[in-house]
């Protein structure tokens, strides 16, 4: 997947998109992941896990199949709902497979030393992922263009590539009792979204923790994820043509693992509040809003890459925050219905976020729809404040 995450706006624009369809598109990846994911939910259980992550990588196969073969801007909207197909079907499949097939092999194991390997495996493929998919296009791209693709084709086709790998590998290398099909597994998953949503609304409202918490999340949503999609189509005209691409690449892979050191961070930082997880996640978004302001105002790529990992490093720390707070909230048998409607608003907020940022970068400019935005983190950190009277 990294492969294409660091270029994927790039090669939008080089397909003659603009910051507002480019924000459409992803917010379609995102509504479609969000229409699917609670359907979808159960599938996995029901028949196995290895079919389902299978019909998941066939997804991306057609998503990327489609965006190698045209610069049509519904195409393209077809080959973005299949990505958030993809996500929706891959969520809980080989993940569980991996805590199943542990246990049964080695029952008196801790498993969380190999789940951190698993983790750190899943950051280092993206990270490099990122890194040669911005390398790919600068020493590629040329050679691309006088075949009469695009230069970003060259990370396309490497990732269609290694998807096949992956379905190959999966086929042959993961094995699984094959489990008896259930036809009414699909039709009951989708029967039983609304009854979801309405358990999970209604459990939220007479919460009130939970619901302000629920909608810092989506105002965060709102105002960080325009900058995770269109950062880089910032940064290039920072940079020379010549290895544009390559920084854009290995600014993506820093923004991983940023994030991965920022949430090992997290631990200490909430020692130092005196464990209230609350003060730890305020003064994060409080961090963000600051950094998000401060990079809409950096015109040099230095300038810009140390504050988009300084600002990777506060979203790494206030995700642990977040969670802590919500599943002290529920019990177990509440658990998985609350996680889905916190699903359902951060993917609500995201969309909405993308659009009204690319309406704002289209009309004005980017970091004028990054300084707008901070202000939906300002009214995270207000409700987040009211949280900590709360909860005091």
């Amino acid at each position: 997947m990294g492969l294409t995450v660091a270029i994927v706006a790039l090669a939008l624009i080089d397909r003659g998109m603009d910051l507002f369809q480019i924000s459409l598109l992803f917010g379609i990846y995102s509504l479609t992941t969000l229409a699917m994911e609670l359907p979808f939910g159960g599938l996995a259980d029901s028949v196995g896990r290895k079919p389902v992550f299978l019909a998941a990588v066939i997804a991306s196969i057609i998503s990327l199949v489609l965006f190698l073969s045209t610069s049509d801007f519904y195409v393209l909207a077809l080959s973005f709902a299949f990505i958030g197909f993809g996500r929706a079907l891959r969520s809980g499949t080989l993940d569980a497979w991996f805590v199943e097939t542990f246990k049964t092999m080695a029952p008196n194991v801790d498993i969380q030393p190999a789940l951190a390997k698993a983790q750190w495996a899943n950051a280092i493929g993206l990270a490099l992922g990122a890194a040669a998919g911005g390398l790919l296009p600068d020493h590629f791209g040329s050679t691309a263009e006088r075949l009469g693709f695009s230069a970003y084709d060259v990370s396309y086709a490497t990732s269609l590539a290694v998807m096949l790998g992956v379905f190959t590998y999966t086929l042959f290398f993961i094995v699984e009792k094959p489990r008896p099909l259930n036809p009414d597994a699909l039709k009951q998953g989708f029967a039983t979204v609304p009854l979801v949503i309405k358990d999970a609304g209604l459990f939220a409202l007479k919460h009130p923790t939970l619901s302000m918490l629920l909608a810092a999340l989506a105002f965060f949503l709102m105002a960080t994820n325009p900058v995770e999609v269109i950062w880089p189509t910032h940064a290039k005209p920072m940079l020379e043509d010549g290895y544009a691409n390559t920084v854009i690449g290995f600014l993506t892979a820093s923004y991983f693992f940023a994030i991965a050191f920022g949430a090992s961070l997290s631990p200490y930082i909430n020692r130092i509040f005196k464990r209230r997880n609350a003060i730890t996640l305020a003064a994060a978004l409080a961090c963000l809003a600051v950094a998000q302001i401060a990079l809409a105002m950096q015109g040099g790529i230095y300038g810009f890459a140390a504050v988009f990992i300084l600002y990777s490093v506060a979203l790494g720390v206030s995700e642990t925050p977040a969670s802590s707070i919500l599943h002290s909230c529920v019990k177990d048998r509440q658990r998985s219905t609350i996680l889905s409607l916190k699903s359902l608003i951060q993917q609500l907020g995201a969309s909405l976020g993308l659009i009204l940022a690319g309406t704002i970068a289209e009309a004005y400019s980017t970091p004028t729809a990054w300084i707008v935005g901070a202000a939906f983190l300002v009214v995270s950190v207000i409700l987040i404040s009211i949280l900590v009277k709360r909860l005091t």
